[in-house]
């Protein structure tokens, strides 16, 4: 009894100086770990550096820091710790070299907008077999046979802008690029489903940047209703054509995802259907519009440019005997100095800046830690700064293109690796139906400067 009284104190001591040991352990691994964090500045307690994001040009931010703490560097982001990479090699190693220690991740407010079986929030098979789907309905030699199509819409939509009121680019721009993109998901589609898609699409885009608060009357609110509604239509479109039993040769998304099977004889359900074409008509309409808005405005600031790209176009017009016949495939092959032109305003604008990803384990790269479960955030839109990679980069100059190769490790204004944009064919070739119709038959002017992207002109006939 005596000798067990005696060991109790001895236990407990060293119990206290085993756990101290470990103590120490953990917080000299931690220390070790914390002191492999990428320089750069955390900001404010949660809110972190959002609002100086925000305040200020996306250029000026991230330059700022990179300038300030290098290639590589931390920040807080919407509430989320960040680290930053701003190389094309940081690039390759998070979405294509070691893709597999990353996966896609967004905002949970968005994903409920757009639907949780979207490709874009999906990797694996899962992610390779949608992809697939969707770069079947929308690779060259499928839209090649919507030219025709396209321009119609093109021509329909030019002639509702002409008449002499002030619009905003950004916003007739976004017009155009649903239709194309109901055009690609559905070949043709009942005006009445179009309408109703367009009316309940709208309110969710309205919401899909607001505070996601549940509040009566909040957009986001009204978001998630017309979102609710919008699954709705979609499953009615997708149980009609299933009963039409249409032949299995259709190109456009939506046939293609119907007849899409795996192995086992499984097909997609009705939600993941619908849940991929929001996600596709969200991809195709704001980045495409974003473009289209940038080109129009570099052109107005370099009237020698608009002018080349006008006599380029309108040999073109002329020889389609002044617009009787259609414009064809081969013709929007041969267009270099219009070509030329978007592929500069891709560069210069940078629709997408960069990229969202989370790292599911701890990454250590380049002597610094990634710890799981921070974001990555990959930058394009520094890239397509860089004087390494492009001379003079701030200056619109459309020639640097001119018997250039593009470099993929360099040049990403639709991202890379396996989660790049499936649709930059159609985007471009949008881009340049647009201008061959715009370029040399319109005259417009541009007014409120003062906004980023949403430039408001006058447009004419010539």
């Amino acid at each position: 009894m005596e000798k067990a009284i005696f060991f109790v104190p001895v236990l407990i001591l060293f119990f206290t100086i085993l756990y101290y040991v470990i103590l120490r352990i953990n917080k000299n691994k931690f220390h070790e770990n914390k002191s492999k964090l990428p320089p750069g500045s955390m900001g404010w307690p949660y809110i972190g550096e959002t609002l100086q994001l925000y305040s200020q040009s996306p250029n000026v931010f991230f330059s700022g820091r990179q300038n300030r703490f290098g290639e590589i560097f931390k920040t807080k982001i919407l509430g989320c710790p960040c680290v930053v990479l701003t190389s094309p090699e940081a690039v390759r190693f998070v979405l294509i070299n070691q893709a597999n220690l990353f996966k896609p991740t967004y905002p949970k407010s968005k994903e409920d907008l757009i639907g949780p079986w979207a490709l874009f929030f999906h990797q694996n098979e899962y992610h390779i077999r949608l992809r697939k789907l969707v770069q079947a309905s929308l690779y060259p030699g499928v839209i090649r046979n919507l030219v025709t199509d396209i321009e119609d819409l093109t021509v329909s939509a030019l002639d509702s802008m002409a008449n002499g009121r002030v619009i905003n680019t950004f916003s007739e721009m976004k017009r155009l690029s649903f239709e194309v993109g109901i055009l690609a998901i559905f070949g043709n589609l009942e005006t009445h489903y179009k309408e109703e898609l367009r009316e309940n699409y709208i309110m969710v885009d309205r919401g899909y940047n607001s505070f996601p608060t549940n509040l009566p009357g909040s957009p986001y609110r009204r978001a998630k209703k017309a979102r609710k509604r919008l699954g709705e239509i979609l499953n009615s479109i997708t149980r009609e054509r299933k009963e039409q039993k249409l032949p299995a040769a259709g190109k456009d998304l939506l046939s293609c995802m119907l007849n899409s099977k795996t192995e086992s004889g499984e097909t997609l359900s009705e939600d993941q259907i619908a849940d991929n074409i929001i996600g596709v008509l969200f991809a195709a309409q704001d980045t495409t519009a974003s473009s289209l808005t940038w080109v129009v405005k570099y052109l107005h600031d370099n009237p020698k440019l608009l002018e080349a790209v006008k006599a380029e176009q309108m040999e073109i017009y002329m020889s389609n005997g002044c617009g009787k016949r259609p414009l064809t495939w081969h013709q929007t092959r041969n267009m270099p100095v219009t070509h030329q032109v978007i592929l500069e305003s891709l560069r210069m604008a940078s629709i997408i800046s960069f990229t969202f990803r989370e790292a599911v384990t701890d990454v250590e790269y380049k002597g610094y830690l990634i710890p799981k479960g921070w974001k990555v955030m990959p930058l394009f839109r520094n890239i397509h700064a860089n004087p390494e990679f492009f001379t003079d980069p701030h200056k619109y100059d459309p020639s640097r293109f001119k018997d250039t190769a593009l470099n993929p490790r360099t040049f990403m204004p639709f991202g890379t690796g396996v989660h790049a944009c499936p649709g930059n064919e159609l985007a471009k070739l949008e881009m340049l139906i647009m201008l061959h119709h715009l370029a040399p038959r319109f005259r417009y002017s541009t007014y409120n400067r003062r906004y980023y992207y949403s430039y408001t002109h006058s447009m004419t006939r010539l």
